[in-house]
């Protein structure tokens, strides 16, 4: 059985970690209510302008300008970028080049993780989700790049011989639109320069402090229908048609300021929604500490009321021994 003093020490090192995951969890609480606000009412003015988007794009196609047949519009999504930018314009100058597509041969991989641990599975279901993607996809003769920002994301991607194509430090330390238009400003640059054929963004969706979900999300090529893959399946939104659009002045001119508001709304979302992710399961792992804390506390608490109750009935043991010894 451990001595007194050494089951002492383990309560009071026990009691100063408790002390700790009790601010961290405070903290994280605290910082948690702001975070899930912000996703909150973000969250449905991205998803409009995603389907706005889409609606635009999509009318553009199925509704090819006078000029241009409609028997044509197949055949030039065929003829790779620049068959569906014309069947988007109706012409011969794509609307937009964020909207072309290309055969996806090479694939650019935004993995969203922190810089700091002590949030549970947060890191490693987003590690492991990416790992999976990335072979996967070269497994069926894709070439994969990565883009990572979080420390942990990079360690563990680095210990794997992952190809990182870059890895953007600082980012949560001030998160802003200007910081996710400066981060969208390095992911288009490969796509820009036809270096990669899509881009997807691999982050954690904010459900609640308890529950987060790992998605697939395609950022580019931005004409696509707005959809996701999750652990849980995949999710593809409302395809059917809402309402439709009236153009003021032309869907050029509204493609030109739509496009990358686009790309900057969906990046600051994933990056919210990474960040209350990351907060929601440090507010967990932490809450499951401290109660794991206080049950150690109880359990050594108890060993040492057994520990000092034998040590006092030895000593009275001892006594009466002593006392029985001297009578005879």
């Amino acid at each position: 059985m451990p001595s007194l003093k050494s089951i002492r020490k383990r309560i009071s090192s026990v009691k100063s970690t408790q002390k700790i995951t009790r601010a961290m969890k405070m903290v994280a609480g605290a910082k948690l209510n702001k975070a899930q606000q912000r996703i909150t009412e973000l969250r449905p003015y991205a998803v409009k302008v995603q389907e706005v988007l889409w609606e635009i794009t999509r009318d553009a196609v199925a509704a090819p300008s006078a000029e241009a047949p409609a028997a044509e519009a197949p055949a030039a999504e065929e003829n790779g970028a620049e068959g569906y930018a014309a069947a988007l314009t109706g012409g011969e100058r794509p609307a937009h080049p964020l909207l072309v597509t290309r055969p996806e041969r090479r694939v650019l991989l935004l993995v969203l993780t922190s810089d700091r641990g002590l949030c549970g599975a947060f890191n490693t279901n987003i590690n492991k989700r990416a790992e999976r993607e990335w072979k996967s996809r070269t497994e069926a003769g894709q070439e994969v790049q990565i883009a990572v920002i979080g420390r942990k994301g990079r360690d563990y991607l680095n210990r794997r011989n992952a190809p990182i194509l870059e890895y953007l430090p600082g980012v949560w330390d001030k998160l802003s639109l200007e910081t996710a238009q400066a981060v969208g400003a390095k992911i288009l640059a490969p796509f820009n320069k036809n270096e990669v054929d899509a881009i997807y963004i691999v982050y954690n969706e904010f459900k609640s402090a308890i529950t987060q979900t790992v998605v697939v999300e395609r950022l580019l090529p931005a004409g696509a229908p707005p959809q996701a893959q999750g652990d849980e399946g995949d999710r593809v939104s409302q395809s059917g048609r809402a309402a439709e659009f009236v153009y003021e002045p032309d869907r050029g001119a509204l493609l030109e300021r739509l496009v990358p508001m686009y790309v900057d709304i969906s990046m600051l979302r994933a990056l919210y929604e990474s960040m209350a992710s990351e907060l929601g399961a440090k507010l967990t792992a932490m809450d499951a500490a401290n109660k794991n804390a206080k049950e150690m506390i109880d359990s050594l608490t108890l060993e040492y009321n057994k520990a000092r109750q034998a040590a006092i009935t030895k000593e009275l043991m001892e006594i009466i021994g002593g006392s029985e010894a001297l009578k005879e």
